[in-house]
C-alpha cells in the first residue's frame, strides 16, 4: 500500500512539473510575486511577534503594490526570471542576493518619496530582505531536489555506474548522469584513493572506498559499469584500476585524457573503452609549433608511403599546419584513395595531390618531384616486416635501399630543401635483413649532405608504433576473436613502443631541427614485454587468462631479436632542445669502397642473388651477422619477385642509379 502511494505521489509530481514547465515563464513570475508577498508579511509577523497592530495592516495594504513592482523590476534587471532552477548552484548566489538587495533599496526609496521616512519601520526593510533571500533560495533548492528525487524514475534497463575518481572530472560525470535520465545510468557512488574523501558525500553520492575495494564495491552494489574519470591519470594508475576490474563481469570505460577534458570535449558521451594506449601510453609531449610552422606552413610537402601507418599520421598532422600543397606518394591504390578523401573532407582548403607511384621507379619519382617541386620530403615508404623480408632479401634491398636512394638522389637533383628518412631501431646492431637494409640507408642518407647539394638530409630512428597495421596488437586482437590463443615468440621478448600520433609529431619535430647529416633518435621510454601486451589484451577483452584465452610461446622467428636497441655501440647520444629527441654522433663519412659495395648490393638485388645480397649487407652494416645457414639453404632460389622479367631485362623500369659520393 505504501509503495502504491509513493508511486501515485511520484506520478502526480511529474505531471505537475510537466505542466509548470510548459508555462514556465508565467509560472516563475507569479511564484516570485507570491514569494515577495509572503516575505513582506512574514517581516511584520516577526517584527511584531505574530500579532500585527491594526495601524500597520493599512500600511501593508498601501505599500504592497509598490513592493511587488519594485522587486519585480529589480529581479527583471538581474535576469532572475530566466534560467533553469533545477541547475541552481553556488554561482547563482550573487545575482539572487543582488536582486533582493536592489529590490529592497528600490522599495525603501519609493516609500520614502511617496509616504515619508517613518511610514514603514526600518526593521521591516531588513527582515523583508532576509525573508526574500531565504524564500527565493528555498524555492529553487526544493524544485531542484524534488525534480532529482521524484522526477527521475529508475527503469529496469538503467545501468548502475561506479565512478572511479571523485575529482572535478568525476563530479562532472555524476552531475551529467543525474541531470540526464536519457543516458540510462544511475550513479552508485565514487571510488577514490584520497583518504580524506572516503566516507564523504559529493553531490549526494558517497565515496565508497579506494581503488583496492573496487571489486568488493561492485559486488555489494550490483554495479553494471565502471567509469574511470581521471583524465590526468598516468598509465600505471589506469593499469592498477583495470587490474582490480579484470575479474568482474562489469564493463569499464574511460574519460578522454586531460587535453580533451580541458577543451570541453569530454563528457558522458565522450566515454570510450579502455585501450592499450591508456595502459601503455606516454604523457603528451609538447612540440615546438613555431619551428614546425616555419618548415611546413606555406610550403609544398611530399610524403612517400603516405597511406601507411606513420605516413598517414604525418599527413594528418602536417595538414593541420597549413602547407600550400600536400603530395601523397603511394603505391597502394585503395589506402591512397581513402586517405585522400579523408584529408579533403577534413581540410577542404588544402591542396591535396594523390600521386600513385613506386619509389623504385626513378622516372616516376623524378616526374612527381619535378612537377610539384616539394620543399620537404618525408620518406616513410619501406618494407617493415622482419620475417617476410628475411625470406625475401632481394625485395627488401630493392625497396628499402634502392628505392630510398632513388628518392634521396631525386631530392638533390631538384634542390628539395630537406629530406627526412623515417628509420627504425632495427637498424641498430641488426639481426635481420630488414634491419640491415635500414642501417645501410641511414649511412647513405648521412653521406648525402655536404656534397655540394642544397638538400639537407636527416634520419629519424624510433621503435614500434602501437596498433599500427600489421603490428602485434591487431594480430592479438584477431587471435582473441578466433582461437583465443595469443602467440608470443619468447617470455622475455620486449620492444619499444610509442603512439602513432606521438611518433609522427616527433618525426616532424626532429626533421625540422636537422641541419643535415644527423640521425635523430626518439626517446621511447622503457621497453615493454610482448607477453605483458598479451596479458593486457586479454584483460581488456573481458576474458580470463587460462580460462577464455591462453598465451602460447612459439620461439623467435628468423631475424628477430629478443630485445631491441636504439643506439649501437660507438654511437654517442647528445640531447637536443627537445626533451624527447636525441642526436647521434659517431658515424663519419663512408670510404669509397663502402659505396662500391653499395653498388654491388643493389646489383645483386636486381639480379635476384640472395647470397650476394646477404654477403654485401654483412660487409656494409656494422654489427650485422647474417645467418648464412638459413639463407644458404635457399641460395639456389631467388625471391619470387626476382623472376619477373621487367626487373632483370635492360628495359627494367628500375635501372641502378649513380650514387653521389
Amino acid at each position: 500500500m505504501r509503495s502504491d502511494s509513493l508511486v501515485g505521489i511520484r506520478k502526480r509530481f511529474v505531471r505537475s512539473v510537466d505542466f509548470l514547465l510548459h508555462y514556465r515563464g508565467a509560472v516563475k513570475f507569479i511564484l516570485h510575486l507570491g514569494i515577495f508577498l509572503c516575505a513582506y508579511l512574514f517581516a511584520y509577523l516577526i517584527r511584531f511577534e505574530g500579532s500585527i497592530p491594526t495601524q500597520y495592516t493599512g500600511v501593508i495594504r498601501d505599500t504592497i503594490v509598490l513592493l511587488l513592482v519594485a522587486k519585480a523590476l529589480a529581479f527583471l534587471a538581474f535576469g532572475l526570471f530566466r534560467g533553469w532552477w533545477r541547475y541552481m548552484s553556488l554561482i547563482d548566489v550573487f545575482p539572487i542576493a543582488a536582486g533582493c538587495s536592489a529590490g529592497t533599496v528600490l522599495f525603501a526609496v519609493s516609500v520614502y518619496l511617496l509616504r515619508g521616512p517613518d511610514y514603514v519601520p526600518p526593521s521591516i526593510y531588513i527582515l523583508d530582505w532576509g525573508n526574500t533571500l531565504l524564500l527565493v533560495f528555498s524555492a529553487r533548492y526544493l524544485i531542484r531536489v524534488g525534480r532529482e528525487t521524484f522526477g527521475r524514475r529508475q527503469r529496469a534497463t538503467d545501468r548502475k555506474v561506479l565512478i572511479v575518481g571523485a575529482g572535478s572530472a568525476g563530479q562532472m560525470i555524476a552531475r551529467e548522469i543525474r541531470e540526464n535520465p536519457s543516458l540510462g545510468m544511475i550513479a552508485t557512488g565514487f571510488v577514490d584513493d584520497d583518504r580524506e574523501k572516503i566516507g564523504t558525500r559529493i553531490h549526494g553520492l558517497r565515496v565508497l572506498g579506494d581503488h583496492d575495494r573496487i571489486g568488493e564495491i561492485c559486488r555489494d552494489h550490483a554495479v553494471d559499469e565502471i567509469i574511470i574519470a581521471i583524465p590526468s591519470a598516468l598509465p600505471s594508475v589506469i593499469r592498477h584500476i583495470v587490474e582490480h576490474c579484470r575479474t568482474l563481469p562489469t564493463r569499464f570505460r574511460i574519460l578522454p585524457r586531460v587535453g580533451e577534458f580541458i577543451d570541453g570535449k569530454a563528457g558522458v558521451n565522450a566515454l570510450r573503452k579502455v585501450n592499450l594506449a591508456d595502459l601503455l601510453g606516454r604523457n603528451p609531449v609538447p612540440l615546438d609549433v613555431t619551428l614546425l610552422h616555419r618548415g611546413i606552413t606555406g610550403n609544398t610537402i611530399m610524403v612517400t608511403g603516405a597511406a601507411g601507418s606513420i605516413g598517414s599520421e604525418l599527413c594528418r598532422q602536417m595538414a593541420g599546419l597549413s602547407p600550400s600543397r600536400l603530395v601523397l606518394f603511394e603505391i597502394a591504390e585503395t589506402p591512397l584513395f581513402v586517405l585522400e578523401h579523408e584529408l579533403r573532407e577534413e581540410f577542404p582548403a588544402l591542396d591535396v595531390v594523390a600521386a600513385m607511384g613506386d619509389i623504385r621507379d626513378s622516372q616516376r619519382v623524378e616526374e612527381v618531384i619535378a612537377v610539384y617541386r616539394p620543399t620537404v620530403i618525408y620518406h616513410a615508404a619501406a618494407y617493415k616486416h622482419v620475417p617476410v623480408m628475411e625470406m625475401h632479401p632481394c625485395e627488401a634491398v630493392k625497396t628499402n635501399v634502392f628505392g630510398t636512394r632513388v628518392v634521396a638522389e631525386a631530392a638533390a637533383k631538384f634542390n628539395v630543401q630537406r629530406f627526412v628518412l623515417v628509420s627504425t631501431d632495427k637498424a641498430v646492431r641488426p639481426t635481420s635483413v630488414m634491419g640491415a637494409t635500414k642501417g645501410v640507408i641511414e649511412l647513405f642518407v648521412q653521406n648525402m649532405t655536404g656534397l655540394g647539394r642544397a638538400t639537407k638530409y636527416v634520419s629519424v630512428r624510433f621503435g614500434n608504433v602501437l596498433d599500427s597495421s600489421g603490428s602485434v596488437i591487431p594480430i592479438f586482437r584477431r587471435q582473441l576473436e578466433t582461437t583465443g590463443r595469443l602467440t608470443v615468440t619468447h617470455p622475455e621478448a620486449s620492444r619499444y613502443f610509442m603512439l602513432n600520433q606521438e611518433a609522427a609529431g616527433l618525426i616532424l619535430q626532429a626533421g625540422a631541427m636537422g641541419e643535415g647529416g644527423e640521425v635523430f633518435v626518439l626517446d621511447m621510454g622503457e621497453p615493454i614485454k610482448i607477453v605483458d601486451l598479451a596479458r593486457n589484451m586479454i584483460r581488456l577483452s573481458g576474458k580470463e587468462l587460462g580460462e577464455d584465452a591462453e598465451i602460447v610461446f612459439t620461439g623467435l622467428r628468423p631475424g628477430e631479436k629478443l630485445r631491441e636497441e636504439l643506439v649501437v655501440e660507438g654511437e654517442d647520444v647528445v640531447r637536443t632542445s627537445h626533451p624527447k629527441v636525441m642526436k647521434l654522433i659517431g658515424n663519419g663519412p663512408m670510404p669509397p669502397e663502402w659505396f662500391d659495395r653499395l653498388e654491388r648490393l643493389v646489383a645483386f638485388s636486381l639480379q635476384g642473388d640472395r647470397m650476394g645480397v646477404i654477403r654485401e649487407l654483412g660487409a656494409l652494416v656494422k654489427g650485422y651477422v647474417p645467418d648464412y645457414k638459413f639463407h644458404g639453404d635457399a641460395a639456389s632460389t631467388t625471391d619470387s619477385a626476382s623472376s619477373i622479367p621487367s626487373l632483370l631485362t635492360p628495359s627494367s623500369p628500375f635501372p641502378p642509379s649513380k650514387s653521389i659520393h
